[in-house]
């Protein structure tokens, strides 16, 4: 997988938002009390997390988190602002989960978070894999490692399935390479890049405890839980409202049936498996008003889902059988 970027827009001139724009941070380490409720304000950190929770459903402890990594954050830069500081916080993370629960989601926004209250430059993220950081030969991995460093300074730089780095059985890996120069990186660049390693809780156990180094600078580790059925279906309405369809009662009906056979089958993937599902129910509605060829067709016809078009899953058909 290639490294993405994520394209939430930044501030114009790309650094840190001071807390006060008439200046008083000068007068407020002299002992002047700070106006709490001005800095959350002007941070913008409150229209981050309210879209966090828009665009997800659920993840209620994960929120929480947020809230309160997002309130140390505020703090911090108030203390500093009074003279008092006990260093810097630390900042990267560990997000564990099943696929689709909304890690990368939730890291784009932490970004903004990071920006918005001064501890990133840019406020960007960068999406990687073991793929974009380990080299194939001698000599590889290092130039590999090193470009997509230099791409996420000054924001975040999220690797997913990171225990996928290390592979002990194989001697000749270069994945431990990639790991020591993050690690160099980690602790010398603190202040200029923030690294989010995510992936399945039990192996990112197994990888932290066979790399005491990176799991000693994480501050912050985070469990996606999975979603529950009826909040699997609150995602696919939302994600059909988004895209401009709707569910018929039935239909809707028989995607409750369906996220209930889906969920205990293998490889299920919370969101991004109802995602396919919608994906694939839009290509059975499509077929379904193309093979008609005859008359008129209505935006009510256009905008449904039937029963029909969930119920052809094969899912169903596994579960009969």
């Amino acid at each position: 997988m290639s490294a993405r970027v994520d394209p939430t827009p930044s501030r114009d001139s790309g650094e840190p938002t001071p807390l006060r724009p008439d200046g008083a941070k000068q007068e407020d380490a002299l002992g002047n009390p700070l106006d709490l409720e001005a800095a959350y304000r002007d941070s913008h950190v409150g229209e981050v997390l309210d879209s966090l929770d828009r665009e997800l459903v659920g993840l209620a402890p994960v929120k929480s988190r947020i809230r309160d990594i997002a309130a140390l954050l505020l703090i911090e830069k108030l203390r500093r602002a009074v003279g008092l500081s006990s260093g810097p916080p630390a900042l990267h993370m560990s997000f564990t989960g099943n696929p689709g629960t909304g890690k990368t989601t939730v890291a784009m926004r932490m970004a903004e978070i990071l920006h918005r209250l001064g501890y990133v430059r840019k406020g960007h993220l960068i999406a990687v894999t073991r793929d974009d950081l380990v080299g194939q030969y001698i000599g590889h991995t290092a130039p590999k490692t090193r470009e997509v460093l230099k791409k996420a300074m000054g924001g975040v730089l999220f690797i997913d399935e990171a225990y996928y780095l290390y592979r002990p059985e194989n001697e000749r890996d270069y994945g431990q390479e990639a790991i020591e120069i993050l690690l160099q990186v980690m602790e010398n660049q603190r202040d200029d890049l923030v690294v989010i390693l995510a992936g399945y809780k039990d192996r990112m156990e197994t990888f932290f405890r066979s790399n005491p180094g990176l799991s000693s600078r994480i501050a912050h580790h985070i469990d996606f839980p999975d979603y529950t059925p009826e909040e699997l279906l609150a995602i696919a309405r939302l994600m059909l409202q988004q895209m401009q369809y709707r569910l018929s009662a039935e239909a809707g009906e028989a995607l409750r049936e369906y996220i209930e056979k889906r969920r205990v089958q293998p490889h299920f993937a919370n969101a991004r498996s109802i995602r396919n599902a919608l994906d694939r129910a839009r290509l059975r509605q499509a077929s379904r008003l193309f093979e008609r060829k005859r008359g008129a067709i209505s935006r009510q016809e256009l905008e449904a889902i039937e029963e029909a078009d969930i119920r052809a899953s094969r899912v169903f058909r596994e579960h009969h059988n």
